[in-house]
Order: C-alpha cells, then sequence, then structure tokens
C-alpha cells in the first residue's frame, strides 16, 4: 500500500512541476511531438499506399500471370535493374497458345497499338497522350477492369477487326462531358471507332493508366500499326488462386514448346504475375520506412539531449525541495523514481501530441489514394514505447543525481 501511495504521489509532484514551467514543458514536448510525427505520420502514410497497392492489384493479382518478352522495369530513384528482352511474340504464337491452352484458365491476348493518340469527338480532342491497345473478348475480366457503361467485345468482333472502341473514363469526362458516349463515333488519329463500352475509374497511377485508354478488337488494332510490330501480351487467369502454380508450369511448358526450345535451352520468355508490379512496389518500400524510422530517431535524439538537460537544470532549482523531501524520510529511490516519472510524462505528453498528428497526416495521405481511415495500433504503441524509453534514458542521469544529493547540503542550498 505504501509502494502504491508513493507512486501516486511521484505522480502527482511531477504533475505540479510541469503545470509550474508549462513553457519548458511546452517546448520539450513539441520537439518529441515532432520525432514521433515523423515516425508515425510517414510510417502510417507506408501502410495507405500499401493498401492503395493491395485495392489495386487484388482485382488482377489472386489468380493471373502474364507471358512477356520482357520482364517488369520497376525502378525507385536510380536503383533497379534493367529487364532482360527476348525475340518478341509475334500473333501467331500468342494465338497458338490462346487456343491449344488445355489446362482450366482464361486467356486473353493483347498488345499497344499506340501510346501517344489522339482522339476526337467533334470540335474536342484529348492530348496526345492515349493508349491505345488491341485486346480479343477476354482481355477485360483477365486485366481486372470494369465496364461503367455499355459492352465488352464479343469474339466475333475480335476476330473480324470490327472497328469499335472501349474507353476510359478520362477520354468519355474530355470528349462527351455530360452526354452518353454509348454508339457515338469517335476517331483515333485518322480511324473512325463507334464506343461501345466505357471503363469505370481506376486513376492513373493505381489503374496503370486505365482511365487514358482505348481498347480495339485485336484484329482491328493489328491493321492498325504501322512499321514495328508489337510484341503481343498472354494473359492468363486461372479458375482459383489454388491453381495458379499449376497454371504456371502448364504454360511455361506449352510455351516453350510453341517458340521450340530444346530442354537445356532457357526460356526465351518470362512469366510474371499480374501483382509481381505491387510487390517490387512494396518491397521498395521498405527503404522509405528505414528513412522514415532514422529521421524519427534524430530528432528524438535532439529532443532526449535537451530534455535531460532541463532535467538537470530543474535538480538543481529545486535542490532544497529534494532536501526537505529526504529529511522527512523520503529515500534516493523515491526521489530518483519522482523524476524518472517527471521525464516519462513529458515523453508522453509530446508523444500523444505527436501520435495524433501522425495518424492525421497519415490519414490524409490516405484520403487522397481513396483508402479507407487507418488506425495504426502497431504504430501508436510503437510511438508510446519510444517515448517511455526516451523518458527514461534522458531521465536517468538526472534522476540519479537528485537522488545522491545530500540532505544536509541541499537544505543549506540557496
Amino acid at each position: 500500500m505504501s509502494l502504491q501511495m508513493s507512486n501516486l504521489e511521484n505522480l502527482r509532484l511531477s504533475l505540479e512541476s510541469i503545470s509550474a514551467n508549462k513553457l519548458r514543458t511546452f517546448l520539450t514536448a513539441l520537439i518529441i511531438a515532432i520525432g514521433i510525427t515523423a515516425l508515425v505520420g510517414i510510417l502510417t502514410s507506408i501502410d495507405a499506399i500499401q493498401n492503395s497497392l493491395t485495392d489495386s492489384f487484388s482485382a488482377m493479382g489472386a489468380n493471373s500471370f502474364n507471358i512477356r518478352n520482357r520482364g517488369i522495369n520497376v525502378q525507385i530513384g536510380g536503383s533497379g535493374k534493367r529487364p532482360k528482352v527476348f525475340k518478341k511474340i509475334s500473333y501467331q504464337e500468342a494465338l497458338r497458345f490462346k487456343n491449344g491452352f488445355s489446362y482450366p484458365a482464361t486467356v486473353s491476348v493483347s498488345a499497344y497499338v499506340s501510346n501517344g493518340a489522339i482522339v476526337r469527338f467533334g470540335s474536342n480532342e484529348t492530348n496526345p497522350n492515349i493508349s491505345v491497345l488491341a485486346g480479343d473478348e477476354n482481355y477485360l475480366p483477365t486485366a481486372g477492369y470494369k465496364l461503367s457503361l455499355g459492352r465488352n467485345i464479343t469474339k466475333p468482333e475480335a476476330e473480324s477487326g470490327s472497328s469499335l472502341v472501349i474507353i476510359g473514363s478520362d477520354i468519355k469526362d474530355k470528349l462527351f462531358k455530360q452526354q452518353d458516349p454509348i454508339n457515338q463515333y469517335i476517331t483515333i488519329g485518322h480511324t473512325r471507332f463507334k464506343v461501345i463500352g466505357c471503363l469505370e475509374s481506376k486513376g492513373s497511377s493505381a489503374g496503370m493508366g486505365a482511365d487514358r485508354m482505348c481498347i480495339v478488337p485485336l484484329e482491328r488494332g493489328r491493321a492498325m500499326v504501322q512499321g514495328n510490330t508489337p510484341s503481343y501480351t498472354i494473359t492468363v487467369s486461372s479458375s482459383s488462386p489454388d491453381r495458379m502454380e499449376g497454371a504456371i508450369g502448364e504454360a511455361k511448358a506449352a510455351f516453350r514448346n510453341i517458340r521450340k526450345l530444346g530442354v537445356q535451352e532457357e526460356s526465351n520468355f518470362e512469366i510474371t504475375k499480374s501483382d509481381a508490379v505491387a510487390q517490387v512496389l512494396m518491397s521498395s518500400l521498405t527503404y522509405v520506412t528505414l528513412g522514415a524510422v532514422v529521421i524519427g530517431l534524430i530528432t528524438l535524439v535532439g529532443a532526449s539531449v535537451g530534455l535531460m538537460n532541463i532535467m538537470l537544470v530543474s535538480v538543481t532549482e529545486r535542490t532544497r525541495e529534494i532536501g526537505v523531501r529526504k529529511a522527512i524520510g523520503a529515500t534516493p529511490k523515491i526521489i530518483r523514481t519522482q523524476f524518472l516519472t517527471e521525464s516519462i510524462v513529458i515523453c508522453l505528453l509530446g508523444g500523444l501530441g505527436g501520435i495524433l498528428l501522425g495518424m492525421l497526416l497519415g490519414n490524409i495521405v490516405a484520403l487522397a489514394l481513396g483508402t479507407k481511415f487507418i488506425v495504426p495500433w502497431a504504430w501508436i504503441f510503437l510511438g508510446i514505447a519510444v517515448c517511455v524509453g526516451v523518458g527514461m534514458i534522458s531521465g536517468f542521469y538526472p534522476a540519479s543525481k537528485a537522488a545522491k544529493l545530500d540532505p544536509i547540503e541541499s537544505l543549506r542550498y540557496e
């Protein structure tokens, strides 16, 4: 009981001391709050980015993969290796794979026709940043795209080369305003196309530019290609995530056979899961996380030095008070605990403010990315633990100094 009472008394005395030195306490707590804000804010923002990437690729990443003539090239700053580039995948090779793949899966064939097209409707036109992709009847479901208006391309339309097009949401908003785009005619380059569908908006970064994309039937896209023949992409969506690895193995063997590769020869194509970009990006965020931790710790080191100096000044100012307490029976342990408690309370005050600010900043990022509100419990507990640790480290020397003061000399101190 006496131990509990002494702890409560120490807490009361600590709060009284903090209250008596409001400006000093505020400035110290502010430095700690800045460090915790940097730590919690950046880590919460990273969680928001990871959630956004997961949401963006979940529709296509669980059970689909691509066969391409090159690997994925994702560079963060100047880092990253250049992917290998192999012989182009021809239309005939892609078609042979699609028609001959017997594993329970949906296969689509696609290719980029242009990355800088201008689309016109009447007097309205887009900027020259529209991607034109040639796809078959399976492209939308295997790529994870959904229609907000209209319908998909049918198999006969994909094979006959009909002048039809599905447009992205940015193109719809730019050209048609409040007008219904379905069954209207637009011009891509010098060719007229009938609009049969409009994609749901995904955002330019999350949807990899789908909002500024035109999808035309596969054969029509082949006819539009001028000069350099594109390399075709084969997308395979297995019937369930459990069959994913089996589908990849079957696809690799089938395409090696199509490319007439010997047993000892290396594959001259790449198989990548559709969520590989998200995985590369999320692994790269590890460096950002380390940077956030370093920034926060540097700030907290500065705050801990400042707090230690303040506590040393406090010990000097309260020398007579320490002498009085020792004279009436306070042990060195009680004095040490009092000053440690005061140091920890100041850190917790700053830390709680920093946690709230960090959550706010992190969720502003989450709001901008269109993800749900995040309560980063792991980072909240980490922030509290760091504050307690900083308080104990910063307060230990001043508290030990106070505990060692001679009561007689302390009472004589002026």
